[in-house]
């Protein structure tokens, strides 16, 4: 498995060098498929590669191929060559011809690698359209198998006021819902700081290259994973307890890669997991027949009194309530805001049209 590892990262970085240089000397960029031809011949150079699956070293050249159309289409950076400390180590598995899965011993079979065993997940049904190997930081080994099961996506269902919910997400408390319900942030990450903090001054101060750094390694690297788990697990019961209850779910388009630009915040925003929360709810939502909308990033959901609509201008981040100069009506922000978000995303709000701007 490491020499497939290895393998996989050699020809992405040899292909990145051969498409770079070449651009630069004759201002052409080469396809995949030129590469795959080449990639032939450095196998004849090169016999180790020969150790590993050749569809997943040309899936290594298509992954680097869709990295520059990302590129060029200014989504993403220019593609950097993968380090052996830094790469996540992984390779893909084209279909069902290359890879075999047997339930009844729950083993899988991997080109090039004899039959392995794993642990029981769960039976699927369908054809087999490609698998991705891949290995975490604290050593245990995955495959994510993508299926097509012939399913086919219900139909939008019809939403509307009642129905529906607004959400305010934040990092005092993890989301507000428009019906009044707080979740509470429960900010794994500050819980573990501390450990966090212990095995990672024990790391930097063992020796370089020894074995007890590589245990001490693994142990920051649990750590870590520990926290992942918790939150995924926190974020996967919400989002499916929310998916369950509602027809349609409203929510902001947040610019969370420039909020993470805030040094004093960043820590903060960066734990809470607003972009796999709102990624989980709507895969949820869709295949159920329910639909997430989402309202525009600068909409004042915040600063609109949800009640006549009146914009208070001069709100500012550290005001938690407020009272309109309107209809002197009183607000809790969050609560405010998810009330707007929901009016907003249903298009159901008869006074921001009309509202007056306090200078």
């Amino acid at each position: 498995m490491s020499q497939i590892f290895g393998n996989v990262r050699y020809v992405y970085n040899w292909a990145l060098e051969i498409k770079t240089r070449e651009y630069q000397q004759t201002g052409k960029s080469i396809g995949c498929f030129e590469l795959m031809k080449r990639l032939t011949e450095l196998k004849k150079e090169k016999e180790w590669l020969s150790l590993s699956p050749v569809h997943s070293l040309q899936k290594a050249i298509t992954r680097l191929d869709a990295s520059f159309s990302s590129f060029f289409a200014r989504k993403s950076k220019y593609p950097r060559f993968k380090s052996r400390r830094n790469f996540k180590e992984s390779f893909q598995i084209p279909d069902k011809n290359h890879i075999k899965i047997n339930f009844d011993n729950w083993a899988v079979k991997i080109p090039k690698v004899k039959w392995i065993s794993f642990n029981r997940d769960r039976i699927f049904k369908g054809v087999i359209r490609q698998a991705t190997v891949s290995k975490s930081a604290t050593g245990r080994y995955f495959i994510s198998i993508l299926i097509e099961d012939g399913n086919i996506i219900p139909e939008k269902k019809e939403y509307n006021e009642k129905n529906s919910i607004g959400i305010d997400v934040g990092i005092k408390s993890f989301a507000v819902l428009s019906d009044g319900e707080v979740i509470q942030n429960p900010k794994y990450l500050e819980k573990s700081l501390k450990h966090l903090r212990r095995t990672q001054r024990v790391l930097a101060r063992s020796q370089k290259n020894s074995k007890n750094r590589e245990k001490k390694r693994i142990e920051v690297a649990k750590a870590y994973e520990k926290v992942t788990h918790r939150r995924n697990d926190f974020l996967h019961k919400l989002s499916t307890s929310i998916a369950k209850r509602y027809i349609g779910v409203c929510m902001e388009d947040l610019n969370i890669q420039g909020m993470l630009e805030n040094r004093r915040l960043a820590r903060q925003i960066g734990q809470v997991g607003w972009k796999t929360f709102k990624t989980m709810l709507k895969y949820k939502l869709e295949r159920t027949g329910r639909t997430l909308i989402e309202i525009g990033r600068f909409e004042p959901s915040s600063k609109t009194c949800h009640a006549c609509g009146h914009i208070k201008s001069d709100l500012v981040l550290s005001d938690r309530k407020w009272v309109c100069d309107s209809c002197y009506a009183e607000h809790n922000r969050d609560l405010n805001a998810a009330i707007n978000i929901k009016l907003f995303g249903l298009r159901t709000e008869p006074f921001v049209a009309n509202a007056t701007v306090v200078a």
